[in-house]
């Protein structure tokens, strides 16, 4: 609801739901004047309200499942209760879009495996999220909107010019997102130790509040797991998520209808779901393309980073 954070801090002041006030102002924002109008209207009818029997049932409230059989009630505590309210948050104000495209990772995982074993002796551990993550960057270099966040009180998208990369890791407590900072200056090799130690604090439940904050873009990667697609749902304040299902082994037809041969090729699916207000699908199309190809060529993927 567009409202300038007085307006808000009035609102919350008299206990007025911005989302029941009419807007006055320009373009569909609700005003302070507004928010008083509306709180003299609620003054004025409270006595008249209907008693709460004759109101209709909130829209969450639950029946009582325990006339159908046994049930168990499990508290919604620490990190499952925050990811539940940031996640509702999340759906609630960002209009998501989602879009999908394969990657081609043969040669980078060839690449991946020759240098594991030299990663391996500085002390790191060199995982395809840490590749994905440098590619990321250099294509968020060529599309800063989706490192970006949307400031609906000034109507402004504001365009950030560092790269602080959050990678969701499961706990056993839920999910967590630690923040890499400043992920296009740093190598290969000290991603691939500064990402394992930090999810290895996340599942010691070791992080601090600081190691979670600030990110400006995020990756997450159950394909471990299993999946061929899933929807992602933003960080929200960001812009926009990229998520990697499983990778798999598959036949691919390479030339055209008249000359063609088939290959097993190495096929990363990837799934971006971004904030439709601030970039359009054919953005988020150049954006995939870019990331793919740079997935696809080791060497001009590493000449990009």
């Amino acid at each position: 609801i567009p409202a300038s954070p007085a307006t808000r801090r009035l609102a919350r002041e008299l206990g007025v739901d911005l989302g029941t006030v009419e807007p006055g102002g320009p373009e569909g924002r609700v005003t302070a004047e507004d928010v008083r109008q509306a709180a003299g209207r609620k003054e004025a009818t409270g006595a008249q309200e209907k008693a709460p029997a004759e109101q209709p049932a909130a829209a969450s409230e639950l029946p009582d499942f325990q006339r159908w059989g046994a049930v168990e009630r499990l508290a919604l505590r620490s990190v499952r209760r925050t990811t539940a309210r940031r996640m509702a948050l999340s759906w609630s104000r960002i209009p998501h879009v989602m879009h999908q495209d394969l990657a081609d990772i043969t040669e980078l995982e060839r690449f991946r495996r020759q240098q594991a074993a030299r990663i391996q002796e500085q002390g790191g551990r060199l995982t395809l999220t840490v590749l994905v993550l440098k590619a990321a960057v250099a294509a968020l270099k060529d599309f800063p909107r989706f490192n970006a966040s949307l400031d609906m009180d000034n109507q402004e998208i504001i365009l950030k010019h560092h790269y602080h990369l959050g990678v969701a890791v499961d706990t056993e407590e839920g999910l967590l997102v630690p923040v890499i900072r400043d992920v296009d200056r740093k190598s290969i090799t000290e991603l691939a130790v500064e990402m394992p130690r930090l999810a290895d604090k996340a599942r010691h439940g070791e992080l601090s509040r600081e190691e979670m904050q600030g990110g400006t873009f995020t990756l997450t990667n159950p394909g471990a797991i299993g999946g061929t697609v899933f929807t992602p749902i933003i960080n929200y304040p960001q812009a926009a998520i990229l998520g990697m299902a499983r990778t798999r082994l598959e036949p691919v037809l390479e030339g055209d209808l008249e000359r063609f041969r088939l290959q097993a090729r190495l096929q990363l699916p990837l799934c971006l779901a971004f904030d439709h207000r601030i970039a359009d699908g054919a953005e988020a199309g150049r954006f995939m393309v870019r990331l793919v190809e740079l997935l696809a060529d080791p060497q001009s993927f590493l000449l990009a980073v």
